[in-house]
């Protein structure tokens, strides 16, 4: 077992051994003098020795303090550089991201080649699933999740919401039965995930009470929206994940009838890690895609 004096102790008493000054080592520590002296003190009386000798206008180390100083300097010296190097490699290295797949593959991924670009020391690894992510369990630095936001013990950044509006393939508004207006759902298929509810919260939201012909219920929302482009029937659309499918026109917005999403999206992590350069990093990026993506 280590016999070692107290660390504060000992940074005051490095710091004013080098500068043979108390008011030196109080500026660079960031204290008062009369801290440091109260520290000096307390080390002066863990060892049962004197290690300044006080005079009128200088302050001399005594022996006992000059044969000590030495071992103490190298070891703050060591205990510096390696924290460097710990830094530069928290500055680089992984970076695990969990993700839900719907996400990764409608706006993450796509965007991930100008985060490479501006960080080619950080190696991304994502883990694509909706799953509540324990942070003291899971090698995951950071997630990104939907929802209100709510989770405890995590910092939650909300960094964009959303419109939920109707979208089908092209070919359904010209079809046997043309969707024209919200009505004419009925003669066709909703397409939905495990949040169903949305269907529901949506025909109430716009006064509609209808039934449609029949649902199809799919887990993975990716696959809802290629259901939809493949023209199995209608889902209702995020305008975060189907962005680029209306901008290519694999899917259409057959009538104006978005409404606002309750839920958004969050950058999540725990506040261990808010100071840490890579989820720094990642975080801000988020942030000026978003930026970038609201600005198209």
């Amino acid at each position: 077992m280590r016999r070692l004096p107290p660390l504060n102790a000992l940074r005051a008493f490095e710091a004013a051994a080098r500068h043979l000054s108390f008011t030196k080592a109080a500026n660079e520590l960031f204290v008062t003098q009369a801290a440091v002296s109260h520290q000096i003190k307390a080390l002066e009386e863990w060892f049962g020795f004197l290690l300044f000798r006080r005079q009128a206008r200088a302050l001399l180390l005594t022996d006992e303090a000059q044969a000590y100083l030495p071992a103490v300097r190298d070891a703050f010296d060591n205990l510096d550089s390696a924290t460097a190097r710990l830094l530069r490699l928290d500055q680089a290295g992984t970076l695990n991201i969990s993700v839900s797949a719907s996400f990764a593959a409608a706006w993450l991924v796509p965007k991930l080649g100008r985060f490479a670009d501006a960080y080619p020391e950080i190696d991304v690894r994502i883990s694509a699933n909706d799953l509540v992510v324990d942070f003291d369990q899971e090698e995951v630095d950071v997630a990104i999740r939907y929802g209100q936001g709510d989770w405890s013990n995590v910092i939650a950044e909300r960094f964009m919401e959303e419109d939920i509006f109707v979208v089908c393939s092209p070919k359904l508004v010209e079809g046997p039965h043309p969707l024209r207006t919200p009505m004419d759902l009925e003669h066709h298929t909703m397409l939905h995930d495990q949040m169903r509810e949305d269907w529901r919260m949506w025909l109430e939201a716009k006064g509609l009470d209808i039934e449609s012909r029949r649902s199809l219920g799919i887990s993975n929302s990716s696959m809802v929206i290629q259901a939809a482009i493949d023209g199995l029937g209608v889902a209702l659309g995020r305008s975060v994940l189907v962005a680029d499918d209306l901008a290519t026109g694999r899917l259409v917005k057959p009538f104006d009838d978005a409404i606002h999403a309750e839920f958004a999206y969050y950058i999540v992590y725990p506040e261990r890690n808010a100071q840490r350069p890579k989820v720094k990093a990642f975080r801000d990026w988020v942030f000026s895609e978003v930026e970038r993506t609201m600005a198209a």
